[in-house]
């Protein structure tokens, strides 16, 4: 009889729980590269915009990793197939290693490819406009 009781409550807890969420509808999910925030490239660290030059002028490059493959694993950039998207670094002043800024192309970086710009190691970005 006990057992029965116990069964049934923790049956109960579950439905309404389940009820809950079924009510509660879709949630708003952001996806990747939803309201990325922008930046014209006049308004970027004069670093950024040396690097822009080089980007779109194909070089060449002060580090040997700029041009590698970036994975968006953090999701923030909008989905696209692995090799889309390279990541070239930002000169931080004072730094003793290259820094947390970056400047990431998308597509054909020298002609129309997208460019985002971060200061805080890929955790936000902002897309860059001419």
């Amino acid at each position: 009889m006990r057992a029965r009781l116990i069964s049934s409550l923790f049956l109960r807890f579950w439905w309404v729980l389940l009820t809950a969420f079924l009510l509660a509808g879709p949630a708003q999910a952001r996806g990747p590269g939803d309201a990325l925030a922008s930046v014209q490239i006049d308004q970027l660290p004069r670093e950024a915009q040396q690097t822009m030059a080089l980007i779109r002028q194909g070089g060449p490059f002060p580090y040997p990793k700029d041009g590698a493959v970036f994975g968006n694993y953090e999701g923030v950039l909008p989905k696209q197939k692995r090799g889309y998207y390279h990541e070239f670094t930002v000169p931080t002043p004072r730094a003793r290693n290259r820094g947390a800024r970056r400047i990431v192309s998308g597509g054909d970086s020298r002609s129309s490819g997208e460019y985002y710009y971060t200061s805080d190691h890929y955790k936000t970005f902002r897309r860059i406009h001419d």
